[in-house]
């Protein structure tokens, strides 16, 4: 168990086993931004929102999803680095990330099932397993991969991370939360294989583990390799605690630099404060599992979701819980949050979103709302709240339909 340190707070440097040390325990965490161009480029845009949350004061930035494979969209205009194309336009986020001392690390990922694109596409999966959501569980059931597949995607992943570092990232993250590919891996209601690649726990996460050691034989011993987990899928029959931390323990014996602990997916969206059995007005969502896996590790951890009041976050620094805090959300409304937290004032009291009930659709708003407030703050204007059901879709919905239609 890493020893409490009082003497740690919010503003102490934070060195990672790789040798790369972040000036501060303030992570923006990854929302996806849609600002890539059609072609998955990184746009002046793009560079320009990151210059902003850097002038604002964050140790680390972590991007949103960048995709590894130009056949797999998350969402339209999501980032694609799966060749040297853009190379130079990542170079250029990089260096607009960086330009006032903060780390940034990128987030690679691929959306396995969940793929919104391409449309006319059967997207792939662990199993021939679709979504428990209306209408996705008969219009967009997955292929299940075949090992040749599989192997194709770690390779995939490893690749879009050598390119990260030859763009100038300080690190990548691989995304193994919120219902993604790996994600679906390591669920046993997405992952019914019988093979190597299933079955058992150690199966399961058998991708995970051969996807960590490619990607660090592709970025080396130097650079930052963070994993983002599920704590659990807060499902009846998905991901536990339980096994969640023996997966934390066996991502530490492969050396991982950094755990960032979250939890959800598309059916049960925790972290957006979403989580069944837990009041949404408590901080931190997923502050138990991180209690229990430092019992047990010494892997530094960031715990993300829900984190609000600045005593509380240098509370749970200086006793060695995590090392560091990420924030998403908030930062879509306060630019300079870190600069804030950093003087000792808390997380504003947050914009009332439109919602009308239900999860899954309540989960598009928020990134609806938070996606209008990164374009204006890409434009240099200052973030506004925007009022109400009909003018947040208005304001997001014909965009997101002509991204969709246009994507290449």
């Amino acid at each position: 168990m890493t020893k409490p340190n009082p003497k740690a707070t919010l503003a102490s440097p934070l060195t990672l086993a790789c040798g790369i040390s972040i000036p501060n325990r303030i992570a923006k965490s990854a929302m996806s931004e849609q600002l890539a161009d059609r072609h998955g480029s990184p746009t002046t845009d793009l560079q320009q929102l990151y210059a902003a949350w850097a002038r604002g004061g964050a140790g680390l930035l972590i991007t949103g999803n960048v995709m590894i494979d130009h056949c797999a969209f998350v969402e339209p205009r999501n980032v694609v680095l799966d060749s040297a194309e853009f190379l130079q336009a990542n170079k250029l986020w990089a260096q607009a990330a960086k330009a006032n001392g903060s780390k940034i690390i990128m987030q690679i990922n691929h959306p396995g099932r969940v793929a919104v694109l391409p449309l006319l596409k059967k997207p792939i999966g662990p199993s021939a397993v679709g979504l428990d959501l209306p209408a996705m569980n008969i219009i967009r059931i997955p292929r299940a991969m075949t090992e040749a597949e599989i192997y194709e995607q770690i390779n995939r992943f490893a690749q879009t991370a050598r390119l990260a570092i030859e763009a100038g990232f300080d690190g990548v993250q691989v995304h193994a939360a919120h219902g993604y590919l790996l994600s679906q891996f390591l669920s046993p209601l997405a992952n019914v294989r019988t093979d190597k690649w299933g079955g058992s726990p150690e199966n399961r996460r058998c991708m995970l583990i051969e996807t960590v050691q490619a990607v660090r034989a592709a970025i080396g011993k130097e650079k930052i390799l963070s994993v983002k987990l599920n704590s659990a899928d807060f499902q009846k029959g998905g991901l536990s605690q339980e096994e969640s931390i023996d997966i934390a323990l066996a991502l530490e014996a492969e050396g991982i630099d950094l755990l960032e602990i979250s939890g959800g997916n598309y059916e049960s969206p925790a972290q957006l404060g979403y989580a069944p059995d837990r009041s949404a007005q408590r901080d931190a969502y997923f502050i138990d599992y991180a209690t229990a896996l430092r019992k047990q590790s010494k892997l530094p951890l960031m715990l993300t979701g829900g984190l609000r009041d600045v005593d509380f976050m240098n509370h749970i620094v200086a006793n060695g819980t995590v090392d560091l805090v990420g924030l998403a959300r908030p930062f879509a409304v306060q630019p300079d949050l870190a600069k804030q937290l950093l003087a000792g004032k808390s997380v504003l009291k947050p914009a009332k979103i439109p919602a009308i009930g239900y999860k899954p659709v309540d989960a598009y708003l928020q990134l609806a709302w938070h996606a209008s407030q990164f374009r204006r703050i890409s434009s240099g204007q200052q973030p506004k709240e925007i009022k109400g059901l009909v003018r947040t879709l208005i304001a997001f919905g014909p965009r997101m339909g002509f991204n969709i239609l246009t994507q290449d």
